[in-house]
């Protein structure tokens, strides 16, 4: 039997420090007999229960509010048991030093979700969602954390399994019972429904892009150079002088960084060196740093003097797969009006950042440009990992598509198995232990 069978866990659920109320979290097979030895009370279902809570010698620790929800019908589906009282540090540790004293081991970050979703309760993108719920920083990103966890993610990933689900039924009947003359390479049924699954998980791609930026922030990274007005822009944006800014050309050497929101959306505003030919040791360095933060950008704004608008040199030093937006800047020393100009091939934003014209095209521009929309109802948060797990179906079915016009049925089967097995990652259904082990301890103890 393994320890997750036997071991009854306990924690501090409130966070370090003191306070009005301090919470123990405890669960598991033990909790009746802890409660019993800690409170001269019955326990009662899910009925707040005044009580003392003991010492080994009957002297009272605190007293608080007992809860307790037996399982299944708890949060991790077993017996919990919640003591609620001050919140004094000294006298919580104390109190959950009895509570070990009596059977309970101290539970590991993230254990009691980690439960919760080993008995069922949740799904791993659930579980997911209560660790951004409670380290979300923007009103936006607790909103969309909520739709997580309320299952809103998950329902839109097992509607993809349960149609890849059916769809490899069908082709793998076609392959095994050839007698019931199933032509599913010419039909035209499985083509298709690929497509249309292709379009699906191509949409729920970019929603999860877009929660993704709402739980970690977009990165932009400033670039261009010197005297382009760099930290100009990143003290605009930060609505502060977070940056030096000078008439001296190189001013900044180091990389700044900012947090900003954004109308709600979390932003990392770095600043970098201006780009140049120099033979200053320090200088070099900043540039080279310069050039690590740009590769690793959601996107970069390239700025760029309109008195002198050459960076043809500087363009063909930047990484060609990256997401390159030039601002125009200094327009007012050329009478120019501010615009923005999109083609299929690239934008160009012209401002000023002195006068304040044409910021608000940028601004509008950063939140368009990740599909952010303050009353959007579907944003769910999102991880990496699930962008990656939604990038991997997505090549899978393009590349089912791609064998059926091979006419390699074997193929097909194969494909809508992977992408069936890397969408299925999302929710739990298919994960590896050490993942599991990585995502929960990554969570708050008591949590």
């Amino acid at each position: 039997m393994s320890s997750f069978d036997t071991d009854t866990i306990a924690a501090i659920a409130t966070p370090p420090g003191n306070g009005g109320v301090g919470i123990i979290r405890i669960s598991g097979p033990a909790v009746q007999q802890i409660a019993g030895r800690i409170s001269p009370k019955k326990l009662t279902p899910r009925m707040a229960i005044f009580s003392p809570f003991l010492d080994a010698a009957q002297q009272t620790i605190d007293s608080g509010i007992l809860l307790y929800f037996p399982g299944p019908a708890s949060f991790t589906g077993e017996d919990i048991l919640e003591l609620q009282g001050h919140g004094g540090t000294v006298v919580l540790n104390m109190l959950l030093k009895r509570v070990l004293e009596c059977g309970a081991r101290l539970a590991k970050p993230g254990e009691f979700s980690e439960r919760a979703f080993l008995n069922n309760k949740i799904d791993l993108a659930q579980a997911e969602a209560i660790a951004d719920l409670i380290e979300s920083s923007t009103e936006q990103s607790v909103r969309s954390a909520q739709k997580s966890l309320q299952g809103l993610f998950s329902e839109k990933i097992n509607a993809l399994v349960n149609e890849l689900t059916e769809l490899r039924i069908y082709v793998e009947a076609a392959i095994d019972f050839v007698d019931e003359e199933i032509d599913f390479l010419s039909d035209g049924i499985v083509q298709t429904k690929l497509q249309a699954l292709l379009d699906s998980v191509r949409q729920i791609l970019q929603t999860a892009r877009q929660g993704r930026l709402l739980r970690e922030g977009m990165t932009i990274v400033l670039a261009g150079k010197p005297n382009a007005g760099k930290s100009s822009l990143l003290n605009a944006l930060a609505g502060h002088d977070a940056a030096i800014v000078t008439d001296e050309a190189g001013t900044t050497r180091d990389i700044l960084r900012e947090h900003i929101q954004l109308d709600g959306m979390p932003l990392h505003i770095v600043d970098t060196a201006g780009l140049r030919e120099s033979r200053n040791a320090v200088e070099q360095e900043g540039i080279r740093r310069a050039h690590h933060e740009i590769k690793k950008a959601d996107k970069v704004l390239l700025l760029i003097d309109s008195t002198d608008p050459d960076v043809d040199d500087i363009m063909k030093s930047l990484p060609p797969d990256i997401d390159v937006t030039k601002i125009y800047n200094k327009i007012d020393l050329l009478g120019i009006e501010p615009e923005i100009v999109e083609t299929s091939q690239d934008c160009q934003i012209y401002l000023s950042i002195k006068s304040g014209a044409g910021m608000d095209l940028l601004t509008d521009y950063l939140k368009k440009s990740v599909g952010f929309n303050a009353a959007s109802e579907d944003v769910f948060i999102a991880r990496q990992r699930h962008i990656e797990a939604l990038k991997q179906a997505e090549q899978s079915i393009s590349n089912a598509l791609a064998q059926l016009e091979q006419q390699s049925g074997e193929l097909v089967a194969e494909d809508l198995r992977l992408a069936q097995n890397a969408l299925a990652e999302i929710t739990g259904e298919f994960t590896a232990d050490d993942l599991l082990g990585k995502i929960f301890s990554s969570f708050c103890i008591g949590k």
